[in-house]
């Protein structure tokens, strides 16, 4: 055999093994990057054309959206169904599409969304309006049965709220406290982020973690966004930027994940020692766990094996972060302009197209968004091993 037969060989097999991951992978077909252009299976299940939606869940084939007014006002419902191609204010117009009567008796300006494991909507009102404070009572959880439409917790928030305050998203754990507790992200109008805890049969509520790293902005953090390089610049915003943001509790309630907007950590927490209100926010911080990179994600979430799901502004996409710490891209498209809420369940992943890095206040007072506003869905499967 020549000298260089064995080498050659072995050039060759590792040729072929290559050549076979990159078919499972990512097959390459031209010189082209395969990362650009639509992948994946993505379905448009809702178009509307005003006003912008954000939150978003679907419960036995209902599909409810949040449309907030922190951004600007609006006369649409805040909560609505969305079906047979229209909103539906639910549970009634009263409730979510009314802009009189007291502040704790109706929604203003609601923003995430979610589902517990009974099944129940949570909604995290911020109480905000556009150019308005937040009024008494405006900021609140609220619990309302997806079935029969009974708002049956309305929890406001007092002691953990500041006027700046911009209570995000929200999770809620049934596994702590006599009615459950919710973890809520409050992003922050004005540079004060944190975690808010909140009990719910109780009403006790307290802020952790502010000033600390895990939901503070990245100094320094850059991104890519309709085809801009941006820096993040509290003085002068040019993107959506800001602290504490996307949330989502592992499938068995036992750690909490979240992650500030203008970063690309995420962090995750013990649900056991957040809901203890007994440990203090030194204490906590000294237990939060640095999960690693997770890309430029707003909104999170978990499907039923673990698996948390993000939305990646940056790449027009949503990742898929696996329960080894691997992470896989499941769907890009053009149409992924600011992927915001995010709901997953067996059979798909939702997402609101928002838009919101197209904002006026990000573009010199100029409103960039182009109804309309889109919901897409992407068909998921289990893993391999089940």
């Amino acid at each position: 055999m020549h000298k260089f037969g064995p080498f050659l060989l072995g050039v060759g097999l590792w040729a072929g093994l290559l050549s076979s991951v990159q078919a499972q992978t990512f097959p390459i077909t031209s010189n082209a990057d395969p990362a650009f252009g639509r992948t994946g299976h993505v379905q448009i299940v809702a178009s509307i054309t005003t006003p912008d939606p954000s939150g978003i869940a679907v419960v036995g084939g209902k599909l409810f959206l949040t449309f907030p007014k922190h951004d600007g006002d609006h006369s649409g419902p805040v909560l609505a169904e969305w079906k047979e191609g229209r909103l539906i204010p639910f549970p009634s117009a009263a409730f979510s599409a009314s802009s009189t009567g007291e502040p704790q008796t109706r929604l203003i300006s609601p923003h995430g969304m979610t589902t517990d494991t009974q099944g129940n909507l949570w909604i995290i009102d911020d109480g905000k309006v556009k150019g308005q404070p937040i009024p008494a009572g405006g900021a609140k959880v609220v619990g309302i049965s997806p079935v029969t439409g009974q708002v049956f917790a309305c929890v406001v928030l007092k002691d953990a709220l500041l006027p700046g305050s911009h209570m995000n998203d929200l999770r809620v754990d049934l596994t702590h406290g006599k009615k459950g507790v919710a973890y809520i992200t409050d992003s922050s109008f004005d540079g004060h982020p944190a975690l808010v805890v909140l009990d719910i049969a109780t009403g006790q509520q307290r802020r952790v973690l502010a000033n600390t790293v895990s939901v503070l902005p990245d100094t320094g953090y850059q991104t890519v966004l309709d085809g801009r390089v941006l820096h993040y610049d509290p003085s002068h915003p040019t993107f959506p930027a800001g602290g504490a943001d996307g949330i989502t509790l592992s499938v068995d309630s036992t750690r909490v994940y979240y992650a500030p907007l203008a970063s690309r950590r995420l962090y995750s927490l013990p649900t056991e020692k957040l809901a203890d209100f007994s440990i203090s926010s030194e204490q906590l911080a000294a237990l939060v766990v640095d999960e690693g990179e997770k890309g430029a994600a707003d909104g999170l979430a978990t499907d039923p094996w673990d698996r948390i799901y993000t939305t990646a502004a940056d790449h027009d996409a949503v990742f898929r972060r696996n329960p080894d710490g691997t992470f896989e891209q499941i769907a890009s498209d053009s149409r992924f302009v600011w992927p915001d809420g995010i709901f997953a369940d067996q059979q798909a992943v939702y997402v609101v197209l928002g838009q919101w890095s197209r904002l006026p206040r990000l573009h010199d007072g100029q409103d960039m968004r182009k109804p309309p506003f889109l919901v897409a869905k992407i068909p998921i499967n289990p893993p391999a091993s089940h």
